[in-house]
C-alpha cells in the first residue's frame, strides 16, 4: 500500500480509544454499510474522509441514544435532502438563465 493512501487512515483502535468507544459499534456500522473499514496487516482502519460521518454516529448513537435503525433512517433521509436540495439549485440555475434570456 503506498504512503499517500496510508496517511488517509485512521486506526480504528485508536478512534475508538479517543472517543471511548466500542470496536463492536464500528463493526455495526460496517456491517449496516455506513462506513468503509480496510484492513492492512489485520489491523482495522478508516479514512479520513469518513471521520465527520463516523462521529456523527458516535454522537447519535452514545449521546441521542438513538439505535442502529435510527441511524439508518436518518443518513438515509440527510442523503435525500441533499439530492433534493442540489436539484433545486440546478432548477434555480436553469430557471435564471431562460430569465435572463427572455430579457434580451
Amino acid at each position: 500500500m503506498d504512503a499517500t493512501r496510508i496517511d488517509n487512515l485512521i486506526a480504528v483502535n485508536e478512534f475508538c480509544v479517543h472517543h471511548n468507544i466500542e470496536i463492536s459499534f464500528i463493526n455495526l456500522l460496517q456491517q449496516n454499510g455506513l462506513i468503509e473499514i480496510s484492513t492492512i496487516e489485520s489491523k482495522y482502519f478508516v479514512e479520513k474522509e469518513q471521520l465527520p460521518q463516523l462521529e456523527k454516529f458516535v454522537r447519535f448513537y452514545y449521546d441521542l441514544d438513538i439505535n442502529l435503525e435510527g441511524i439508518e433512517t436518518i443518513t438515509y433521509l440527510l442523503q435525500r435532502i441533499e439530492i433534493l436540495q442540489n436539484e433545486i439549485i440546478k432548477l434555480k440555475n436553469r430557471l435564471h438563465f431562460y430569465d435572463t434570456q427572455g430579457q434580451d
